[in-house]
């Protein structure tokens, strides 16, 4: 998809090599911090845009979730979260903000409401996302005909919420 808009490639390679370094650094970090290795399971609703990881049936640690997008494996596109008006309000965080980012600096992929399927282009999207919104770490749901891609946020210990 062109829209017209001049591209700054060299800003837009900049933000993504700093945006996949910190959202490796923050993954690893909250895999580590959070025990989300080994035997866990994990429970998520778009509805009230939480998830939840547990241990041998108890639950150990909850987040929140911000939906960045959608790919298509039959249809080979990617769709934003913020251009999908079939989910709910509360999935959606404040993904806005990577559109305006986008905009404002000249990277048109962040404001297109979708684009053909590049692993690589969607991957780009998904880590210079979760760095304008400060995410803790990245989250994919895979389906047969398709993936949705997340954002985590406020992970809390279990025990901490009492």
């Amino acid at each position: 998809m062109d829209d017209g808009s001049k591209h700054d490639h060299s800003g837009w390679e900049a933000v993504v090599l700093a945006a996949r370094e910190r959202a490796r650094s923050r993954q690893a970090l909250m895999v580590e911090r959070f025990g989300l290795s080994g035997d866990v399971q994990y429970d998520w609703s778009m509805d009230d845009a939480q998830i939840t990881w547990s241990r041998d049936g108890e639950v150990f640690l909850t987040g929140r979730l911000t939906m960045i997008g959608s790919v298509s494996l039959a249809q080979q596109t990617w769709l934003w979260s913020w251009a999908n008006e079939s989910l709910p309000h509360a999935v959606l965080g404040d993904i806005e903000r990577v559109r305006q980012f986008g905009e404002e600096n000249d990277y048109p992929v962040l404001p297109w409401p979708g684009f053909n399927y590049h692993p690589e282009l969607v991957a780009e999207a998904r880590m210079a996302a979760a760095s304008v919104l400060d995410a803790e770490g990245l989250w994919t749901e895979s389906m047969d005909d398709g993936q949705l891609h997340f954002m985590v946020h406020n992970l809390v210990f279990a025990a901490e919420r009492q």
